[in-house]
């Protein structure tokens, strides 16, 4: 198939920006006239430090984010993040204790690993309905002690979103926003850390942006890995190795791509018309049902299902003949899952419910 041909709605690496994928071809032999690409040049060279405190200067920019907080373009994922926070923010190995809210796999996953460094508390659980809903802020139970407060702002797997921002007394918040970073404003001075993998909304795979208020740093455990301290990448400005150079480079142009379609503000209404227009069919189908709650239904993964195995492989399998990629929910939890992260065209979500139409004509 040509490209024209595909939407690609996979949950990550996921699409990226036209625009970004041309200027990055077109510059990928010779950038700026420097004769390399970026994947080839230096990081401490002139050229490639200009790219880097650009696209810095872009991020802060697009968030807001305050002095008091810095910005890291680090490696490892987000799941490196699952143990990095604890190491810093825990204290000494085994005394602390946080709070996690588990609303899917990640937020699991994370808890997990944090108990390895201190005491978790399970301030909330979305478990007992399938996480299927976003805890309301009086069911979180929390602990006045805890170091930090963990949560999973978008929950791929499952298709939920938190709406709100938990109030947590004096208890720095920490948010893994790997899947909905940059599709709205954030108020950057209620976290303590905000970490995402950039292959959903930000660049390609293999870079993630941490943003920390810079009083949390420095307090690491003293068995904490060279590469795993913020001070010592806040020291560094990120670059106590090599960086993702390339990743970066590409952030910096999608934050260029999206400064034209209105920053985060105008992101924020583009992406709730995205959604609507699934969850407006959904609500009106007597096939297919979405799965998340009503209050608590993700803007960038859309989860549904005929309820129906062999319906849904079916409508799995005609999806990905028409070009519509990547649509087979998680291996998890089945049924179905349109990932429409910033830059899936409208186009590709009209067409994905007009197919959902026709599928639904043939099998009611």
């Amino acid at each position: 198939m040509k490209r024209e041909e595909v939407f690609n709605f996979s949950a990550g690496p996921s699409v990226l920006p036209v625009e970004v994928l041309e200027t990055a071809g077109k510059e990928i032999l010779n950038y700026g006239g420097s004769g390399m690409s970026v994947m080839e040049m230096s990081h401490r060279s002139k050229v490639f430090q200009e790219i880097f405190d650009s696209t810095k200067a872009k991020l802060k920019a697009a968030l807001s984010v305050p002095d008091t907080h810095e910005v890291l373009f680090l490696q490892g994922g987000a799941s490196l993040q699952f143990s990095m926070i604890p190491m810093n923010l825990m204290g000494e190995l085994g005394t602390g204790k946080a709070d996690y809210a588990v609303t899917g796999n990640f937020s699991s996953t994370a808890a997990k690993e944090g108990k390895k460094y201190g005491t978790v508390n399970i301030a909330a659980s979305s478990e007992d309905r399938g996480h299927t809903y976003i805890p309301a802020q009086q069911e979180l139970k929390l602990d006045p002690d805890a170091k930090y407060f963990y949560y999973c702002a978008n929950n791929t797997i499952y298709g939920t979103e938190w709406k709100y921002v938990p109030e947590t007394g004096s208890v720095p918040i920490c948010c893994d926003m790997s899947s909905n970073i940059l599709s709205m404003p954030i108020d950057i001075s209620k976290y303590g850390i905000i970490f995402a993998g950039a292959q959903k909304n930000m660049a390609p795979a293999g870079l993630t942006v941490v943003i920390i208020d810079k009083s949390l740093a420095g307090h690491e455990m003293s068995c904490t890995p060279l590469m795993m301290s913020y001070q010592r990448m806040i020291d560094k400005d990120s670059m106590f190795n090599t960086p993702p150079c390339w990743n970066i480079y590409i952030l910096g142009l999608v934050l260029d791509w999206l400064e034209k379609q209105g920053g985060v503000a105008g992101m924020q209404k583009i992406k709730h018309e995205k959604a609507q227009l699934l969850y407006d069919y959904l609500d009106n189908s007597k096939l297919f049902k979405a799965c998340a709650e009503k209050e608590a239904r993700s803007d960038m993964n859309v989860t549904f299902r005929t309820g129906s195995d062999e319906m849904d492989a079916e409508f799995c399998k005609g999806a990905s003949a028409r070009g519509f990629t990547n649509v087979k929910g998680h291996r998890a939890v089945g049924g179905m899952r349109a990932s429409i992260y910033n830059a899936q065209p409208i186009e590709g979500v009209r067409a994905l419910v007009d197919y959902m139409k026709e599928f639904e004509v043939a099998h009611v």
